[in-house]
């Protein structure tokens, strides 16, 4: 794994509440170019709340957002337009148009943003991010119902990486999949970033993902990032939420789970 040295996104004084419920308080992040970042936290805590203010869905009572060196907030929408094509997102389940196939799916991004593309051309195209995602080519003409839970999720992955982005943000990109198609998935997250030099925003509770493929995790607990930085690091702190989720039952089965990969990888 490896991460850059300079900051494509920064998070400072971030606030966001519904109603009377104060979800962040002065929320501060940075993630460097080219790293895996994890965002990890308990329920309610919230991680996706975090990344739709980052992508402009959610309106933040409070703060500055910067991506690729450019505020967010309050940005003009043509202004935005020009920043967002530079990003993908697979949002939690997919979030596949149903009644279009995959390969029309991966298209959609590609028609707004470039709608002088057309045919052969778009065709083309799609196909390659559809076996970039791990897809077989077959993928294409399928509709959504056609597929298991893993090819919906690669689905999301191809159209994500439709407009060629620099950084992609996953929302529990591992979530309902059996531990073989998870490890699966998360070998093409690291090898898309390795390949492509992409930055990762990864939101997920799953902590084989955690340990196999993050640079440095960031942990939402109080309303803010209490703590961002590798596993070691983080385990070398006293906040009881990260030692409960670290060194509970889960967290030690996917610490060995690791180390034997680990181990593996060094007797090759």
């Amino acid at each position: 794994m490896k991460a850059g040295g300079d900051t494509i996104i920064e998070v400072r004084g971030l606030r966001n509440s519904f109603g009377e419920a104060v979800i962040h308080e002065n929320l501060d992040l940075d993630v460097r170019r080219g790293e895996i970042l994890g965002v990890v936290g308990g329920s309610g805590t919230g991680k996706s709340v975090l990344m739709r203010s980052i992508i402009g869905l959610q309106t933040p009572d409070a703060g500055d957002i910067t991506v690729f060196g450019e505020s967010m907030i309050d940005r003009d929408e043509e202004e935005a337009k020009d920043i967002r094509r530079k990003w993908g997102i697979l949002f939690q389940g997919a979030a596949l148009f149903s009644t279009l196939t995959v390969a029309e799916n991966v298209q959609v991004p590609i028609r707004e943003y470039f709608p002088h593309i057309e045919g052969r051309l778009l065709d083309e195209i799609a196909a390659y991010k559809i076996v970039m995602s791990g897809l077989a080519p077959d993928a294409g003409p399928k509709y959504p119902s056609e597929l298991s839970g893993g090819m919906k999720k690669r689905a999301g992955i191809a159209r994500a990486l439709a407009l060629d982005p620099e950084l992609l943000f996953l929302d529990e990109p591992t979530a309902g999949l059996d531990p073989i198609g998870a490890a699966g998935f998360d070998e093409l997250i690291s090898e898309l970033r390795d390949a492509l030099g992409l930055t990762v925003f990864l939101i997920t509770h799953d902590l084989d993902t955690l340990y196999a493929i993050c640079d440095r995790i960031a942990v939402i607990a109080d309303r803010k990032i209490v703590a961002v930085g590798t596993i070691p690091q983080l385990l070398a702190l006293d906040h009881e939420w990260i030692q409960e989720y670290f060194r509970g039952p889960r967290g030690r089965a996917a610490e060995l789970t690791a180390a034997a990969s680990a181990k593996g990888e060094a007797e090759r």
